[in-house]
This record gives C-alpha cells, structure tokens and sequence, in this order.
C-alpha cells in the first residue's frame, strides 16, 4: 500500500476529500477548457461551477495536438486557440476565478509541450501563484515525470497522474510513487468522452487500486448524465464529466442562455452524485 503526503503538500484538493468523506459522498469533478469558445464566456462558466454543485474543476489548457481527447475536446481547444488563448492566459484565467473564489479546488489539465516551452519549474511557480492545486499532463510518462513532480511539490502542486484498465501492477507502483491529490481512473481503453466503461469492471479496478494506495480514486471518461454520474459515485470517490459538459457550452444555438444551460446540466450531475451518497 502506497501512502501518501504527496511529498508532503496539503492543499485545497486534500480538504475538499476530507470534508467529502466526512459528508459521505463522492466529488463531481467538472472539466472546461480554458478560453473555449472565448475567455470571457469561460470565465463566467468557471465562476458558476462551484455554485452549480462542482467540487473541483479541472482547467484544460488549449493544446493543438490532444491526442488523448475525442472529437469534442479536440474541437473546444481548436476554439479557444483561434480566440487566442494561450498558456499564460490560461494562467490569467486561473489568477480572475481566484479573485472570487479562493476555496474550490482547481486541477490544470492538458499537455507537456506547452509546459515543456514555458519551462517546467517556472510554470509550476506561476500555476500555484495563480492559484492552482494540481496538474494534470496526460502525455507524461511518470517514469520520466521526477523533476517535475518536484518542481511541482516546491510549490505546493499536486502531479495527478493517470492508470487505465491496461495498468499492471508494475506499471501502477511507478505512477504511485508520483501521484499525488487523487488517482485519476480512465475507465475506458481510447480517446475522451466516445464510450462509456461497463460499470461493474469499473468497481472491480477501483477496488484494486484502494488496495494499492490511500489516495482518493476518481474515475471518467465517457459519463454523460445525472443517473450515469450517480452509478460511478457510489463507489468512486470522485466522478469526472468533461466533454458531456463541454458539448453543452459549444452549443451555440443556446445563444445567451448558453451559461445558464452549461450550470443547469452541472447542477443535474451534482443532483445525481449526492443522492447516490456512499
């Protein structure tokens, strides 16, 4: 069994589990991309999240080449690129929501190439100084993530790392020893938000994993509704819904009911989470 203190960080995202295992419940976790379709409309759903029933909000940072999302994130960041968004803006994204909201956890999504030309050690002062709580580079190996997880671990930061159904148990010792904040469960073999995981398998390997580390497990790809979110919270300590919230942002035939629409779908998951209790 792995333990952790994650190098010995203690932030917002180890209050937000505690206060959630104290409650009894499991975390819905919500993920935007940063600038997607434009800053200011981003903002305003960022700001609305914590209100609507999301516990922690993941940041995506606008990548030209996420290989690991399916057509709908790729889309979101091919938008937020055109409306100029960039890793520093992203960053400046972060620095608006803190300015009203200094308690819900945020994790910043995306890629090492960004990072990597920003320079690790820098962006990992700049993300905590904007008020990040974890980092997430789905394109990193952890064999080859040590420097940064300390770069990170200076700063306060979470390195939030990945395990997928093709996870053994070798591989899962090495990620252990990186990861920190919570465990990130793919539940599916492929790209974000295309099929969702049977349930049942997915509580046979969150078991396996509760039996390997202490840290909390969540789990997404591919959940789209209240009843779906609700199914995954009964045992997953936290449930992560991306491209279903980011299709409803992207629809533009909302209008300027676009912001209420993105928090009332927000607010059904959250509905679905808490009455699945624990």
């Amino acid at each position: 069994m792995h333990t952790h203190t994650s190098t010995l960080v203690v932030n917002r995202l180890d209050d937000c589990f505690a206060d959630l295992r104290q409650a009894g419940r499991a975390a819905l976790v919500t993920y935007i991309m940063a600038g997607d379709p434009d800053p200011a409309l981003s903002l305003e759903v960022m700001a609305g999240l914590p209100a609507a029933g999301a516990d922690i909000i993941e940041l995506g940072m606008p990548f030209s080449d996420p290989m690991a999302d399916g057509p709908t994130i790729q889309a979101a960041a091919g938008r937020a690129l055109k409306a100029g968004m960039t890793l520093p803006g992203t960053l400046e994204l972060l620095r608006q929501f803190r300015r009203q909201d200094r308690k819900t956890p945020v994790v910043l999504m995306g890629y090492y190439n960004p990072v990597y030309s920003y320079g690790p050690a820098r962006f990992a002062a700049d993300a905590a100084e904007a008020g990040a709580d974890g980092v997430i580079l789905v394109d990193l190996p952890p064999e080859e993530a040590e420097s940064f997880v300390v770069d990170l671990a200076h700063n306060g930061l979470h390195m939030i790392c990945l395990a997928a159904p093709t996870t053994d148990s070798r591989r899962l010792s090495v990620i252990l020893d990186r990861a920190g904040g919570f465990l990130y469960y793919v539940s599916v073999t492929g790209v974000t938000g295309t099929v969702l995981a049977d349930v049942e398998e997915v509580r046979s390997s969150v078991d396996r994993l509760r039996r390997m580390t202490d840290l909390p497990v969540a789990t997404g790809f591919g959940i789209r509704t209240p009843d779906q979110a609700a199914a995954f919270a009964r045992f997953a300590d936290a449930v992560v819904v991306g491209s279903a919230l980011v299709e409803v942002i992207a629809d533009k035939g909302k209008g300027l009911g676009q912001v209420p629409t993105a928090l009332g779908f927000v607010a059904s998951l959250a509905e679905g989470v808490r009455l699945a209790g624990k």
